[in-house]
């Protein structure tokens, strides 16, 4: 299966469908990171949409589009950066690629440009963390994951994280916010337990 993982540089999700056997490449404007620069794409990926992929991965810079950066949304030149990012998430949402998957943190992305598909947490697929995650899905399924060890299934949950810190201001618990974390780099590179969920059940 031809695979285009679009807006990833680290290649985590490309090498989980690159071990698994299939033609995936990252795409991004920014140089590869994962060690692989055979396997990416450098350049915008909107100009790579119609290149006969079977399936899309994507995961679009979510900085002017996610609910965690309300405080700074009636800043100026917000706006514009906003549309800017949902007319890029809505060209991805309505790509000529029969499979889609669309990642994103909550966000006014739906359901400005859809409703989203499914919920997941890191620790669902065994990364001790949290972060909450929403996915668009076009023509896949949702990712199975489970609580406890059944029959037929086993336990892929790691117990529910214990917060890194409380925030002094509000007395709320904080996840993925320790100082290593901070780097939007970081932040978006995709955890291993959902790349490999993602490259054995759609794969």
């Amino acid at each position: 299966m031809k695979v285009l993982v679009a807006c990833e540089e680290s290649q985590v999700v490309c090498i989980a469908f690159r071990e698994r056997g299939h033609k995936a490449y990252s795409c991004d404007m920014e140089p590869s990171s994962g060690g692989h620069p055979e396997w990416h794409i450098w350049g915008d990926v909107i100009e790579q949409l119609d290149k006969g992929w079977d399936m899309m991965i994507a995961f679009p810079p979510c900085t002017y589009l996610t609910f965690a950066g309300t405080r700074h949304w009636n800043n100026q030149g917000r706006v514009f950066k906003r549309i800017q990012a949902l007319s890029f998430f809505a060209c991805l949402y309505e790509a000529p690629i029969e499979k889609i998957c669309i990642e994103n943190p909550k966000g006014c992305a739906s359901p400005t440009i859809a409703k989203y598909s499914q919920v997941i947490q890191p620790y669902y697929f065994g990364d001790n963390d949290m972060k909450t995650t929403w996915l668009w899905l076009r023509n896949l399924p949702l990712l199975i994951h489970n609580e406890t060890d059944t029959l037929f299934e086993q336990r892929t949950h790691t117990d529910k994280p214990e917060p890194h810190s409380i925030l002094k201001t509000t007395g709320k618990p904080t996840y993925f916010t320790d100082g290593k974390t901070r780097d939007p780099k970081v932040r978006s590179k995709t955890f291993p337990g959902i790349a490999n969920a993602m490259a054995e059940q759609w794969g």
